[in-house]
């Protein structure tokens, strides 16, 4: 496969992909068939309109899927489109699980995508909910409009662990803390984690830290 909007990154990451590479390359195929820019986001391949992200690659240990940034704003005239958590209010996945579910959704995926493009044209924006219990730091909306994935990552956590970053985020006097103290904790929303999770998995409180991860040679 060759194409002059192909990204070498994308290129990199597929050759590394240890599962879900022939569903990657097939989805990569369809997405710059639909003339988007291709792009590596997130660690992920992402594909955007005028600069405006459109749709991402990604894949998780059950699945793999595009994630449409606006996909809340798509007719989903096949009623395909998953809404990860209660809490994701914009983004919304197409899932596979092999690479013939793709070929045979071909057109379909490529109908989504180019309405997801008019979205994009048309300027609309999704009408969030206020959580009227807490305020997001000013950081953290900017970081959200910066990466979209962290601010899905963020949505798809419990409120409590929501509002426990926020809190944490919130308590720094200085604007420069508050994004030092974001910039420490996207990976941990990036992989679900709360504030307070084990992420060495040897906790024995489980999914609370005990502190394990301090004697770890």
């Amino acid at each position: 496969m060759t194409n002059s909007r192909m990204n070498p990154k994308v290129d990199e990451f597929l050759s590394k992909a240890k599962q879900w590479k022939e569903e990657y390359e097939k989805l990569r195929a369809i997405v710059l068939d639909c003339e988007l820019t291709e792009e590596f986001k997130w660690m992920h391949p992402c594909y955007t309109f005028e600069k405006k992200n459109i749709v991402l690659i990604h894949g998780f240990k059950e699945y793999c899927a595009l994630l449409f940034h606006k996909g809340a704003l798509l007719k989903d005239t096949h009623g395909i489109l998953i809404q990860q958590t209660e809490n994701v209010q914009s983004a919304r996945q197409i899932r596979f699980t092999n690479v013939q579910e793709i070929v045979e959704m071909e057109t379909i995926l490529k109908a989504y995508i180019h309405e997801a493009i008019e979205v994009e044209k048309a300027g609309l924006e999704v009408n969030f909910k206020k959580k009227d219990e807490y305020i997001i730091p000013e950081e953290l909306q900017k970081k959200f409009d910066e990466v979209p994935t962290l601010k899905t990552a963020f949505e798809a956590l419990t409120p409590g662990r929501q509002k426990a970053y926020i809190h944490f985020f919130a308590q720094a006097k200085q604007s420069k803390t508050r994004e030092s103290r974001i910039e420490k904790n996207m990976d941990r929303i990036l992989n679900g984690k709360g504030l307070n999770d084990c992420i060495c998995g040897r906790s024995q409180k489980m999914p609370n830290c005990d502190g394990s991860h301090k004697y770890i040679q």
